[in-house]
């Protein structure tokens, strides 16, 4: 498994990628063609559907920015790791926790999304 920090870093770098050419380019470095993503609010399969995710919820949240929370851990094939969503004036808008299982050719092959309670 790589580096759960790398991992996590990456990850946030797509959802934070407002060039929507370079985030299509983030998210299919990143995902597997048939990767799959779920949260509470939403989900998405294969590098279309995940990225058009992303595009979504940057539209909702224009000029918002994901930061790492926290120290990522993982064991085998599973990376933990939770983030903040920032406004731009910098308030904290969310909070949450995502679980990836990694593939074995390094890229995510799935992300489950936790919204903590505030």
């Amino acid at each position: 498994m790589n580096n759960a920090s790398t991992i996590a870093q990456q990850y946030l770098a797509a959802w934070n990628e407002a060039d929507g050419a370079a985030r299509r380019a983030h998210v299919r470095q990143l995902f597997t063609a048939n990767a799959r993503y779920v949260d509470p609010m939403m989900q998405g399969s294969g590098h279309e559907g995940i990225e058009t995710l992303i595009a979504g919820a940057q539209l909702h949240f224009p000029g918002h920015r994901f930061e790492l929370a926290g120290v990522p851990d993982g064991h085998n094939n599973v990376v933990r790791f939770s983030w903040t969503l920032r406004a731009p004036d910098g308030d904290s808008v969310a909070h949450g926790t995502d679980v990836a299982v990694i593939a074995g050719d390094g890229r995510l092959a799935s992300v489950t999304g936790f919204l903590d309670k505030a």
